[in-house]
């Protein structure tokens, strides 16, 4: 099993990010709750024992300033090609096929840093996945030393993924596997615990919401 995994985490820019979670929160302050989630995300990620390094690449110049004070690595999206080149350029060619990856959603706001390592502990010896909370999407996707991630990020990426022979991996991770696309799936989120960069700016925006620790 191998502990030293690279996380990569593409982040598009906020202004036009999450674009079906519009109406969620006052349009001015959109791109706030983007980049709340992100950061959320981002410090389960530096959080997980399993994890080494946390890749975040992006050319949105605030979520890069954001990620990288929390102690992520920030590298440009050369591709600049969509979620799936952003995901390959920063598994397979920054990070390189000699470590072990895993390239993530940024929307993960209620992922539990334990969470992230049991689905890393069950992953390989080949590719393997994480179906999203309607078994349709993926939030995760991980390989190996030494094969391409191959990503297949998309509409019915969780099919997608198992023809292309990577494996579902399986587990109670609640956290990990709720992304957040539509206010119905922010309630949920909300339900199963935000974490603190979401739960301040609802709260800041004056929305009575329940934030229980994702700690």
């Amino acid at each position: 099993m191998a502990s030293d995994w690279v996380a990569v985490m593409p982040v598009k820019r906020l202004t036009a990010a999450k674009s079906r979670l519009r109406g969620a929160v006052p349009a001015a302050r959109h791109a706030d709750l983007a980049l709340a989630m992100v950061r959320d995300t981002a410090t389960a990620v530096l959080a997980a024992a399993t994890v080494t390094e946390l890749l975040v690449v992006t050319d949105d110049q605030v979520a890069a300033a954001a990620v990288a004070a929390l102690g992520a690595r920030v590298v440009p999206d050369r591709p600049d090609a969509g979620l799936n080149e952003a995901m390959r350029y920063g598994a397979d060619e920054v990070a390189g096929l000699s470590r072990y990856r895993a390239v993530l959603a940024g929307d993960l706001p209620a992922l539990r840093p334990g969470q992230l390592d049991a689905a890393l502990a069950a992953a390989g010896p080949g590719r393997g996945f994480v179906a999203d909370a309607a078994g349709s999407g993926t939030v995760l996707l991980a390989a190996p030393a030494g094969e391409p991630l191959d990503p297949r990020f998309g509409l019915g990426s969780a099919a997608a993924h198992a023809a292309s022979g990577a494996r579902p991996l399986e587990g109670d991770w609640p956290g990990l596997r709720q992304d957040v696309d539509t206010p119905a799936d922010l309630a949920t989120v909300l339900a199963l615990g935000a974490g603190e960069h979401t739960c301040a700016l609802l709260r800041d925006l004056g929305l009575k919401v329940a934030c229980v620790s994702a700690a």
